[in-house]
């Protein structure tokens, strides 16, 4: 703090310091940026319109698109959060979107056998990943390895190497359905995200998952069943994938064993670092990660709607998140409201010019 300041200038820098504090900040910035690049582009890109009673515009669009990221993510989040990590999401995705399309292939009305056998895939994914990571002691990112690539193999053998065609209606509502005007993908992306959001909040499971993260050996030695906390972390990563499965699947449709849920870890992890979760562990953010999401599937929309090369999309998706990642970096942070309140005081200080009328 300059001891030359004025008194009335320093809750001003108190609160620039707090609000470039702020973990939430940037990504929503960064979201806003991209929103106004896209309005710039084509006028009309935040307008919404009813069509036989249903909301379509672009904003719908990238909400519809974004569900199951957000799912994906929020289940990231609190694994990342008690310093793991879960790169087998996107086979979870594929193995899910198989096991439902195999039990609708043979009757297309047992819709609830198929959710069951979905959700079942997540839950015994997340049992084999918990128990690797949480009793075996194996490191996580090997651990998770091991599904990501046998994944893949099982999903393929679901489906005999076939994209399996799902035709039954009352499985398509969920990824391509509507609810009171909107996509039902949408309303359980909202669900799953507020019902995290009181899990962690409202109940010690948070405070645990956060001391987890900061200390694992001190919280194991203060008594608190760690083991069973990060195992049920993975069984939650575990559920939320296949979920995110079912919706996959429902939107387009089809199974695919090979390509659905392709690189989705990628960008679920992206999605919690983006929002302002550690990746050491012990702070995470739901909202930061939900706005992380926004930004990727907006991105993804942006650069397709400017015109951008397909193959030039993914390294303007790696530049964007670079930036965004140093920007959100204590440091960069620092150093950025130092420079504004320099610019704060220049302009405060600087005489007027000009000569009288």
């Amino acid at each position: 703090m300059n001891p030359a300041m004025n008194p009335e200038e320093k809750p001003v820098m108190k609160r620039v310091k707090a609000l470039f504090g702020h973990q939430l900040v940037w990504p929503a910035l960064t979201l806003i940026a991209l929103f106004v690049i896209d309005v710039i582009h084509r006028a009309n890109f935040l307008s919404i319109v009813m069509l036989d009673g249903h909301l379509f515009g672009a904003p719908i669009d990238i909400l519809n698109r974004a569900a199951p990221l957000v799912i994906v993510s929020l289940g990231m989040t609190l694994v990342i959060a008690t310093r793991g990590i879960d790169i087998s999401v996107g086979a979870i995705v594929a193995i899910a979107g198989a096991a439902a399309a195999v039990v609708l292939a043979d009757d297309p009305s047992r819709i609830g056998m198929a959710l069951g056998a979905a959700l079942a895939v997540g839950v015994l994914a997340g049992v084999w990943n918990g128990m690797l990571v949480a009793f075996v002691g194996m490191q996580p990112i090997i651990a998770t390895l091991i599904l990501m690539v046998a994944g893949r193999g099982v999903a393929q053998l679901l489906t005999g190497g076939q994209i399996i065609p799902i035709g039954a209606r009352g499985y398509l509502v969920f990824g391509g359905g509507y609810f009171a005007t909107v996509p039902c993908s949408v309303w359980i992306a909202l669900g799953a995200t507020l019902a995290t959001a009181l899990l962690v909040n409202r109940t010690a499971l948070g405070l645990f998952i956060r001391a987890i993260g900061v200390n694992p050996v001190a919280t194991r030695l203060a008594g608190l069943r760690s083991g069973a906390i990060v195992f049920s972390v993975y069984v939650f990563s575990g559920v939320t994938a296949a979920v995110a499965g079912i919706l996959t699947s429902s939107n387009v449709r089809s199974a695919d064993g090979n390509n659905a849920g392709l690189l989705l870890e990628l960008d679920a992890i992206l999605a919690v670092t983006l929002g302002g979760t550690s990746l050491l562990g012990g702070r995470f953010s739901l909202a930061g990660t939900v706005l992380g999401a926004l930004i990727i599937q907006t991105l993804t929309y942006t650069t397709y709607s400017i015109g951008v090369p397909p193959e030039a999309t993914l390294v303007v998706k790696a530049i964007v998140v670079l930036f965004v990642s140093v920007i959100q970096s204590g440091v960069a942070r620092a150093m950025l409201a130092r420079h504004l309140l320099r610019a704060f005081a220049f302009v405060k200080a600087r005489p007027l010019t000009g000569t009288p009328e």
